[in-house]
């Protein structure tokens, strides 16, 4: 097929089919004249506007696959790219590190007799092998003992040092590149040379890379020109021959680092293996291609921007995702990984599927899998860091700067700027695990075991950090997990087993060694909480806090820590020693609320209980009193008798309750409430089997005729008597609530019906309870009457008689109450149990007004509502509110608008208010004639001050406080009130002359009407000392506000300066001191101060200091330039009477404050602005003097006093800002 450049930037779906060649119109694939090479590919130019899109990662579904077998070193462990959710925050030493003595002491020794040279280059594979510098490779096998040493000093002076080496999968040959161009091939298993390959590359250009394949006679090399060379080797008639062929040539882009697809053993059937995968890193892209059945480029990326002294790395492994193995590539250079994963379908379909990137903080030289789940990789830095790659999580950091890594920077002639990094034959991985190549010795990295991690946390006594890894370990959230069973419940056991044995480590260490009661604190919890999650109470309460009891610090705190746990209901049941321990202890540290809320939750079969009952009786723990009861005995009834012996006395001897009488009222109440319901008290529910019961017990007990001990005297049903004493409508409102549950349940219909019965008879007629109560109680008849399903049988008559009783004339106590029991009867549906006509004449009579308009209301009569507002007192200013409503609002008709708007007009009193509600002025022309032909002076008032006629207004009022008659004195106030809200309203439409004339009047006629001496004067005797006042008060108005913004104005200027002054800065004339003539910006070793003055001189503090130029005035140093003053002839500290009498004139330069920052602020490439700010007298309130101090790029800011005494103050203000010039 032909392939384009866009086919190969984005997503490649590759159909690799022998038998017939694919049809390009049917995949729209475009003619092209040439077909392009694996050159042209590498080096065509990256097109940044043009990301590479491959296909989506959604086909890795994360939900089929087996979280807990991909833990281990198994090529079979699962891998879907996505982030785990996990709860482990602690993950251990991951890595262990040893160092392989035997190969690192033999490497110097060989340096050092047989002069080998330094160390190069570092394979791995059942044997060790280790290229030296002077053309040498040292075999070892796994017990680190030197098999074969291959090659000669005399063959290394010819080709070079070893650049490269690999060893086939079968561990039968090696191969050697060699830094000046050269390829061997040995024997490993009797150090026969078998092949020199001098022809396969160009001459004179190092080996970088030389790579088995996981085909026998196939590997490829990479040489420091950036080519890339497939090596065929094939013997034929007892000849080995090497026929090399040239994939990617280095003249136009360059190739620094190769990586093959090797499979194991077990996975040599996969499908992928037949294509003889091989990565290829350019400095620019990766190129995957496949070398069998023919050549073929499956994909490139492209990097993006990159570090160009980045180095590109590569590394395969096989992965398990949707249940099926397959091949991942992860490759990065920079910082962030690329992980490309290599699929082939059913149909014979290859998908390369671009997964999550990987993105860290650092620049990577080496990347290398240590499982399929973990990554290990060394930063520039030289320290190793392993990431789990679903999470993308850091687990572990290790410096690895001692080991002196081997660099392979001398073979990278023509990519020096990569080179300088290079270490990829320094590492090598295999089987797990990880080699790195020393200039000394040899270290090997592999994972430590589940076991391991923890048992290293524990020798460094972390028992915290060990038993949260541990309990990851069990929940399977751990990372790099290694020797684990990938059954959840064998991994759980195991481990369990190891929890509970380091908890008893840390019970022990903790009494032993930090015994003090912040330790144990820390401790106990974490005791309960592993205990807990691993559901071992077993090994809390029996084995862990027999050892806590014989410390009393360890034991109360295990005591108090238990009750959280407890309320939570994590734990439900306590061995009876720990329970009787928590309740002694609770109560000798008086924590009584703590008793009640964990007896409440836990299960008390085991306990006294009567001893329980009685100490909650006797701390007021009624809550846990009952569910002891309930609990521990069954007994429903006992609580409520109780109860009642308490609360019932004061109730029936009519004394106060107190505030403990009040709480178990409460609490009865509740109680039944719950028990009727079939939920337990105070949570959770009755067994089911009980509910029937305990219901009938609870009303047998309720409607009982007398208690169990009772009097002669007692009156029959006395626990109903208590509780409609306690509280009728709250006990109502339970029954109520029950009588919702009883349906079809013939038993409990008989009880509603025995229980209303029994109000009836204990309520009605009954002087001991109040007409609200008797309303409560038919109030809650009415509301059972009127359900459809109602079973409930009342003789009305008793309604009659309620009735009579609420609304008797003669009885004017509680009329409000009445009437409101009343309504609140009629509106939840007791209307139909009383004649209306008979109900409306007793409401009436008895001056139920708010009952007649229900009534009236319900019959449309909305006239008759309006004579109802009118006699009752207490509504009757809402009555043109009602009217407003009426004639305005929809829902009512024509006929009934009218009806109720001829009955006002009958009764109507005009006013203000009410003139404007009801006659709209727009409606009503000359209505200010009809109020003065009846004399109406207020509304004829308000008619004429609509019209805008003020002045008119103003004289109809006053012409109503003309009347002399001393029996019209309070109506003349009450006009006199009305002139005064008139001229309140209107006097912004007055001119001055009118405004002056109604206060003038006003003032007149209120010194008329409350002293009698001016009865009978004339106004204008008192009009010209009114007018007097008004004008003094005008005049003085007006200063006032002149004074005002004279004040503001002089204020704004001032502060505009102050804002141009803060703006500009000063820097000093010199970088050095004008006394000691050192520069201040060098002698930053110390804490020396140093001082700007406004006239661009600077100093440093001690050289003022011993010039005595500094003047201590108030614990404040008040300076002055020294050389400034030199030259004036004198010092600011001979003229202490100059600077007091000083004019408020003086200028910028002749200010005397000085600004002090610390020198170890000022750097070479800085300089210092001063702002200085002049501040008047008028300013000193809203400004303090500031002076500010630069110390450590803090600006700080503290108030001095001022040292002068003069009018106009100077206040200096100094913000330091370092800038660069």
């Amino acid at each position: 097929p032909r392939l384009t450049k866009n086919k190969i930037q984005t997503c490649i779906k590759i159909i690799i089919i022998d038998k017939y060649i694919i049809d390009d119109k049917e995949f729209d694939i475009p003619q092209v004249d040439t077909p392009p090479t694996l050159e042209s590919i590498l080096n065509e130019p990256e097109d940044e506007d043009e990301p590479f899109i491959l296909e989506d990662t959604c086909i890795l579904n994360t939900e089929n696959i087996d979280a807990h077998s991909c833990e281990t070193s198994s090529l079979a462990s699962s891998d879907s790219g996505d982030p785990v959710e996990t709860n482990a925050t602690v993950h251990g030493s991951v890595l262990r590190r040893n160092v392989l003595k035997g190969i690192s002491a033999q490497m110097v020794s060989a340096a050092d007799k047989v002069d080998a040279g330094l160390p190069t280059a570092i394979t791995v594979s059942n044997v060790i092998a280790v290229g030296t510098s002077h053309g040498l490779a040292l075999v070892f096998d796994q017990n680190q003992a030197l098999r074969l040493c291959l090659g000669t000093t005399a063959t290394g002076a010819e080709y070079g040092a070893v650049s490269a080496l690999s060893i086939n999968h079968d561990c039968t040959r090696l191969l050697c590149g060699f830094a000046k161009g050269q390829i061997t091939m040995w024997d490993l298993a009797n150090g026969k040379l078998l092949r020199t390959i001098t022809d396969a590359h160009p001459p004179g250009t190092a080996i970088l890379h030389v790579k088995f394949t996981d085909h026998p006679a196939l590997a490829v090399c990479n040489d420091s020109g950036g080519s890339v060379f497939e090596l065929s080797f094939r013997r034929v008639m007892g000849m080995r021959t090497c026929e090399s062929r040239c994939l990617f040539s280095g003249s136009k882009g360059e190739v620094c680092c190769v990586e093959p697809l090797h499979a194991g053993p077990e996975l040599k059937d996969h499908p992928i293996t037949h294509y003889s995968l091989l990565a290829m890193a350019s400095l620019t892209k990766i190129l995957l291609i496949g070398l069998k059945p023919s050549l073929k480029v499956w994909m490139t990326f492209p990097y993006g921007k990159t570090d160009p002294a980045s180095v590109p790395l590569l590394a395969w492994q096989f992965v398990a995702a949707q249940k099926t193995i397959n091949p991942v590539l992860a490759f990065c250079r920079g910082n962030t990984i690329h992980f490309l994963l290599v699929k082939k379908d059913e149909s014979g379909t290859i998908h390369v599927i671009k997964q999550r990137q990987l993105q860290l903080n650092c620049d990577f030289i080496s990347l290398s899998w240590i499982n399929p789940r973990t990554l290990v990789l060394m930063d520039s830095t030289e320290k190793l860091r392993v990431v789990d790659r679903p999470s993308q999580e850091e687990l572990e950091t290790v410096d690895m700067a001692e080991l002196q890594l081997v660099y392979n920077s001398s073979h990278f002639k023509l990519l020096a700027l990569v080179g300088e990094k290079t270490c990829y034959q320094s590492v090598c991985s295999y089987a797990g695990q990880i080699m790195y190549l020393g200039t000394k010795s040899v270290h090997i990295m592999t994972l430590r075991n589940w076991h391991e991690r923890v048992d290293h946390l524990l020798k460094q006594e972390k028992f915290m950090e060990a038993l949260s890894l541990a309990w990851s370990f069990h929940e399977g959230t751990a990372k790099a997990v290694l020797g684990l069973f990938a059954e959840p419940a064998k991994r759980k056991g195991v481990v369990a087993e190891k929890m509970v044995e380091i908890l008893l480590q840390y019970v022990d260490r903790s009494l032993k060694k930090c015994p003090e009661q912040g330790k144990i604190q820390d401790m106990v919890p974490i005791m309960v909480d592993y205990c807990l999650l691993l559901q071992r109470k077993d090994l809390l309460f029996n084995q862990i806090y027999p050892r806590l009891v014989e410390n009393s610090v360890a034991r109360g705190v295990f005591l108090e820590s238990l009750e959280p746990y407890i309320l939570s209901e994590r734990i439900g049941c306590l061995t009876a020693p720990v329970m009787r321990d928590l309740l002694s202890y609770f109560q000798e540290n008086g924590m009584m609320d703590s008793v009640e809320g964990c007896l409440v939750h836990m299960d008390i079969t085991n306990l006294d209980i009567q001893q329980v009952v009685q100490m909650c009786w006797d701390n007021q723990l009624y809550d846990a009193m009952i569910y002891v009861f309930n609990s521990g005995m069954n007994d429903y009834i006992s609580p409520m008798e109780k109860l009642f012996q308490a609360i019932g006395p004061p109730l029936r001897e009519g004394k106060p309750l107190t505030d403990e009488h009040v709480v178990m009222g409460n609490k009865l109440l509740v109680y039944i409430s719950c028990c009727l319901a079939g939920r337990a008290y105070p949570l959770g529910d009755i067994p089911e089997d009980l509910v029937p019961q305990v219901k009938n017990q609870v009303f047998e007990f309720l409607i009982r005729l007398h208690s169990v001990e009772a009097a002669q005297e007692e009156e029959v049903y006395p626990y109903i008597r208590t509780l409609l004493h306690f509280d009728t409508r709250e006990f109502l409102n339970v029954l109520a609530l029950t009588f919702e549950d009883f349906k079809n349940d013939k038993q409990a219909l008989e009880y509603q019906q025995r229980i209303v019965d029994i109000l009836l008879k204990v309520m009605v007629d009954n002087s001991d309870f109040t007409p609200s109560q008797v309303g409560c109680l038919f109030t809650f008849l009415a509301r059972q009457l009127a359900k459809p399903d109602n079973t409930l049988f009342v003789n009305r008559k008793l309604f009659d008689q309620v009735l009579e009783f609420l609304c008797s004339p003669d009885d004017d106590s509680r009329h409000t109450e009445r009437q409101q029991v009343l309504l609140e009867l009629l509106q939840v549906g007791g209307v139909v149990q009383f004649d209306e006509g008979h109900l409306l004449d007793l409401a009436e009579k008895a001056e139920f007004y708010q009952i007649c308009e229900f009534m009236y209301d319900r019959k449309h009569l909305y006239d008759k509502i309006v004579d109802c507002y009118l006699k009752d007192p207490l509504r009757k200013e809402e009555l043109f509110n009602y009217i407003h409503n009426i004639l305005s609002m929809p829902g009512y008709s024509s006929e009934e608008k009218q009806l109720v708007w001829v009955k006002a007009l009958q009764h109507i009193k005009v006013s203000q208010k009410r003139l404007h509600m009801l006659c709209p002025l727009e409606h009503t022309p000359g209505r200010e004639k009809i109020t003065e032909k009846h004399k109406l002076h207020e509304a004829t008032a308000y008619l004429l001050e609509k019209k805008g006629d003020v002045q008119g207004a103003f004289e109809v009022l006053l012409q109503e406080t003309g009347d002399e008659v001393p029996s019209l004195l309070q109506r003349v106030e009450e006009a006199l009130h009305d002139i005064i809200a008139l001229c309140q309203r209107s006097s912004h439409g007055l001119n001055q002359q009118q405004r002056e004339v109604c206060v003038c009047v006003c003032v007149c006629v209120c010194v008329c009407v409350r002293d009698p001496v001016y009865g009978k004067g004339k106004l204008a005797e008192i009009q010209g000392l009114i007018l007097g006042m008004l004008e003094t008060f005008n005049y003085e108005q007006t200063l006032l506000e002149t004074t005002t913004n004279l004040l503001n104005s002089d204020l704004h200027w001032s502060l505009s300066h102050l804002r141009k002054a803060v703006s500009r800065g000063l820097h000093p004339r010199q970088d050095h001191c004008n006394i000691c003539l050192q520069q201040y910006k060098r002698r930053q070793e110390s804490e020396e101060e140093i001082i700007i003055f406004s006239c661009g001189h600077l100093y440093h503090c001690q050289c003022l200091q011993r010039k005595e130029v500094g003047v201590l005035s108030e614990r404040q140093y008040s300076w002055s330039c020294y050389k400034c003053t030199s030259n004036q002839g004198s010092r600011p500290a001979d003229r202490p009477s100059t600077e007091s009498s000083r004019s408020h004139s003086a200028s910028l330069a002749q200010v005397s404050q000085a600004v002090t920052i610390h020198n170890q602020c000022a750097q070479p490439n800085m300089k210092i602005l001063a702002y200085f700010i002049h501040l008047n007298m008028l300013q000193k309130n809203p400004y303090d003097r500031l002076v500010c101090v630069r110390d450590h790029n803090v600006l700080k800011c503290y108030r001095t006093s001022s040292t002068k005494s003069i009018s106009h103050f100077d206040y200096f203000l100094f913000l330091a800002a370092f800038d660069p010039f």
